[in-house]
């Protein structure tokens, strides 16, 4: 039987990644250091906190589920202690993009991060409608990398991945530096700061007289059919009226180099920032 050690086990990503490898084919060995973590695992899931020693004993992966910043630092403390061949794991590619993961040619690093459910979907079940991030009633997409190590590992990679981020759809295979674009450029940079445009515009409706839940309504709304066209979602095209709005607002609302964000430098900064 496979095993892996989850390190950061009892935090709020380590417990969905915990709770859905609890019953795979693995020996899952749980690591964590606070005792509101250790608390967790045993209220939520029944499951013991071990030492890094003993979890690390024998262990063919390791998975750390521990924030961007503590990557290096808790990476660099047991990479000592890993045996030839020993798969790595990391749930975001900020930290490798970086360059925070021990140089050592012998293991395997593998990245993996979930897509998130999409809006435009299938569910029905009403969990599944509220599960906004994944990993635990809806389903989604997944992107992994092969960081290095042999073509035959990313296998393993992706099945535990597909375990971790489960129920997925589609699982893409993508490298480290095209993980870094979707994320922090697209995902963050991009997407998440129009949404908070966007959010400050439907406030600017209602400092206006607009009330606030007609304003959210209509805004919600209005991305549902906008996004569906123009995300190709559905057939169909815009009015000569939004056309021409898109036209006069887009150069309003984005500077001409905005796609700068893309370039490489721009990337490592911003990652650079998240570490």
């Amino acid at each position: 039987m496979t095993s892996i050690a989850l390190f950061g086990a009892g935090g709020k990503m380590g417990c969905r990644l915990a709770k859905n490898l609890k019953g795979s084919r693995f020996d899952v060995r749980h690591v964590e250091v606070s005792e509101a973590g250790k608390t967790r695992l045993a209220d939520e899931l029944g499951l013991r906190a071990v030492a890094a020693d003993e979890a690390l004993d024998g262990a063919e992966v390791v998975i750390l589920a521990v924030p961007d910043t503590a990557i290096g630092k808790v990476a660099s403390g047991i990479v000592d202690r890993l045996k030839s061949g020993t798969m790595v794991i990391v749930l975001d590619a900020a930290a490798p993009y970086a360059g925070h993961l021990p140089e050592r040619g012998d293991l395997t690093y593998f990245v993996t991060h979930p897509c998130h459910p999409p809006i435009f979907n299938d569910e029905t079940d009403a969990a599944a409608k509220r599960d906004f991030f994944g990993g635990v009633a809806a389903k989604q997409h997944i992107v992994s990398a092969l960081m290095q190590g042999p073509e035959e590992a990313y296998a393993l990679g992706e099945e535990i991945a597909k375990i971790i981020w489960a129920p997925v759809m589609r699982s893409h295979r993508v490298t480290v530096e095209q993980i870094a674009l979707l994320e922090p450029g697209l995902s963050e940079t991009v997407c998440a700061s129009l949404l908070v445009v966007m959010r400050e515009a439907m406030e600017e409706c209602v400092k206006r007289g607009v009330p606030k839940q007609a304003a959210r309504d209509f805004l919600l709304g209005h991305m549902n059919v906008l996004g569906a066209v123009i995300f190709e979602e559905t057939p169909g095209v815009f009015s000569d009226a939004c056309n021409k709005a898109i036209e006069f607002g887009k150069p309003m609302l984005m500077r001409e180099d905005w796609k700068r964000v893309f370039e490489p430098q721009e990337i490592a900064d911003s990652i650079r920032r998240i570490t």
